[in-house]
């Protein structure tokens, strides 16, 4: 998926929709997120694109003060709200690649499914940047991995063949076996060592509107055309309905990939 404003920019678009549909993360790996960063008072992090704050919101609970970086006003504002018990939190509106950190350097720098939208270039030495050194990076990726109801995802494929040209023919989910960590722009970093992929897995049972909510968070799906957008929304809600009744369960895979920040 390429990382241009215009696609990242569509998260931007529906805020409270975000917040509302999509899935938070497994307790087994905020658990291991706070181990390994050492999250807790006294502990400063820095988290990159935070959307809404599902993260945050998890991150701060520890007691940790989290500076988050988010490009998204809307989103923002949204993060502000859910996290405004918490007065360690400071939700800062701005582009990563160009923010300026604060001098003293974090303890922790974590992003959540969301590192593959900031600039290649920039996203690696930023991130040492504002890091200690012996600080950690934790960065989170999510795949749509098969399991949950399979044959519906199989099923599916119709719908997307028909109202989204982009979809390749006969398309069909990975197995987890088969999830490869994409690691090596932070193994062949000079900033970083000692990196590291744990696995953490979930299934979410979705009723017809809440995963149609779902992938309306999506940006290849917020991109359609409407007349392909609502097509397609129209035949997979028809498809749950009609031969799942009304539910099916969508497995992901999130890999927790750190790294430890070496001096210079």
């Amino acid at each position: 998926m390429g990382t241009g404003p215009e696609l990242r920019d569509t998260f931007d678009q529906d805020a409270e929709r975000y917040l509302r549909a999509r899935p938070r993360y497994p307790s087994s790996l905020i658990e291991e997120m706070a181990r390994v960063t050492g999250a807790g008072p006294g502990v400063r992090v820095l988290e990159i694109a935070p959307g809404t704050g599902q993260l945050t919101v998890d991150l701060a609970a520890t007691g940790c003060a989290v500076t988050a970086v988010e490009r998204g006003p809307s989103l923002a504002a949204v993060a502000r709200r859910e996290l405004a018990a918490f007065p360690a939190v400071d939700v800062v509106t701005a582009d990563f690649e160009t923010w300026e950190p604060p001098p003293e350097p974090f303890d922790a720098v974590v992003c959540a499914t969301a590192f593959h939208w900031i600039d290649p270039a920039v996203r690696v030495p930023a991130a040492a940047r504002a890091l200690r050194v012996g600080g950690l990076l934790a960065v989170v990726t999510t795949h749509h991995v098969a399991g949950g109801t399979e044959d519906f995802f199989a099923d599916v494929q119709e719908c997307y063949e028909r109202w989204d040209p982009a979809t390749p023919p006969g398309l069909r989910q990975t197995p987890e076996s088969e999830i490869v960590p994409d690691t090596a722009e932070f193994r062949d970093s000079p900033y970083f060592t000692d990196v590291t992929v744990h696995g953490h897995a979930q299934e979410i049972t979705y009723t017809t509107d809440a995963y149609l909510d779902v992938l309306l968070t999506y940006s290849n799906h917020r991109l359609l055309p409407a007349a392909a957008r609502n097509g397609l929304l129209d035949c997979v809600g028809g498809l749950i309905d009609a031969r799942y009744g009304g539910v099916v369960v969508k497995r992901y895979l999130h890999e927790l990939i750190r790294a430890v920040r070496v001096g210079e």
